[in-house]
């Protein structure tokens, strides 16, 4: 909750101040913003601990603030309703969104190994209800969050959801990852999630009756190949596998998976079965997540 002085190289554009984030964000008046610089200048304190004292601002105001001055993308409290599960952009300073930090680290040390060509990341766990799309989601968001393209492809044909965790059912008839891999889809399948530029959602668009044939296809492994030329993380959200073995076709094509299970849910012999499945797969399992949410 501290205001950070504006330090700059030469030639640079001074970035805006945390107290003139919190004034824009929070409209504060003339008036309003002399009280805080007086209660500021009286007691020693940073502008948004005192525009916080004097119920002027949140600290989630100050947060967000802190956030746009380092380029960190949030949610605003001004921008469109968000699903509650984008922890990772609605409550970035929280538990939960620092869990999927800590993921992502641990993640990126096991993908991103000097020698190896580039790897998709696909996650799969045994059942429905295990919360792939909320680990996915989220994880995408925390690796946007590093300031590379992201890119998130919903491959659950069978129970998708990414379109409605990122609000894209507003924006027209959604063709996405079915309608490319059938050769029925048109331009500007790949959306991107608006306040974090550089976060990207291929989502599945027009479920089809064959989900397992169109991931068999060779055009899914090409399409792979050229999405990971194109963006710096490609994460994989996919069926549950007593759905059928498109997950295993899935991390096959991407190289690499993360396997998910539910605390107090997830039967054991359920992962047994999912991890022994990978035994003559090319894809390598890079650890295994427990989800508490």
């Amino acid at each position: 909750m501290n205001d950070i002085p504006n330090a700059q190289a030469p030639g640079m554009a001074r970035e805006p101040s945390i107290g003139a984030l919190i004034s824009q964000t929070r409209n504060l008046s003339a008036e309003q913003v002399e009280q805080v610089l007086a209660y500021q200048r009286q007691h020693g304190l940073r502008f948004g601990d005192a525009a916080v004292l004097l119920g002027f601002a949140s600290t989630d105001d100050v947060l967000f603030a802190l956030a746009q001055q380092f380029q960190y993308p949030v949610a605003s409290n001004t921008g469109p309703t968000l699903s509650p599960e984008l922890v990772s952009l609605g409550q970035p300073f929280g538990a939960q969104a620092e869990a999927f930090r800590a993921t992502r680290s641990q993640l990126l040390m096991r993908l991103q190994q000097q020698g190896r060509e580039p790897r998709a990341l696909a996650v799969v766990s045994p059942e429905p209800g295990d919360g792939k799309s909320f680990f996915c989601a989220n994880l995408a968001v925390a690796l946007a969050q590093l300031g590379g393209r992201t890119l998130l492809i919903d491959a659950d044909m069978r129970h998708p959801r990414q379109h409605q965790l990122f609000l894209l059912e507003g924006q027209g008839r959604c063709e996405g990852l079915a309608d490319v891999l059938s050769g029925r889809a048109g331009q500007g399948v790949i959306r991107q999630v608006e306040g974090v530029p550089s976060l990207f959602v291929l989502p599945v668009g027009t479920p089809p009756p064959n989900p397992l044939e169109l991931v068999e296809r060779p055009a899914f492994g090409l399409l792979l190949r050229d999405l990971l030329g194109r963006f710096d993380h490609v994460l994989i959200d996919t069926p549950a596998a007593s759905l059928g073995s498109d997950s295993i076709v899935i991390a096959a094509r991407a190289g690499a998976a993360v396997v998910l299970a539910r605390r107090h849910q997830s039967r054991m012999a359920a992962l047994q079965d999912l991890v022994g499945s990978f035994s003559h797969s090319p894809a390598e399992i890079l650890g295994v997540v427990i989800n508490e949410h």
